[in-house]
């Protein structure tokens, strides 16, 4: 059987997210995801590799956040 070709090394998604809405007022795990994404301001952007995790955590305040996927 052979083998699938993945993608190639060095060539991994990743996503800008920025924080576009204030999270002030919300439920105190919002606050915490916004952290743990590295987020500590409005209008600040990060870049995260692509994962189940952080599309988790995206998906989790997604009316707080804009995202885009960079390559």
């Amino acid at each position: 059987m052979a083998k699938t070709q993945g993608p190639k090394k060095g060539t991994k998604k990743q996503l800008s997210i920025t924080l576009v809405r204030s999270f002030i007022g919300r439920p105190g795990k919002h606050k915490r995801v916004v952290a743990g994404l590295g987020l500590r301001k409005m209008n600040q952007t990060v870049i995260r590799e692509d994962t189940p995790q952080t599309r988790g955590m995206v998906n989790k305040i997604s009316h707080l956040l804009e995202v885009k996927e960079v390559s």
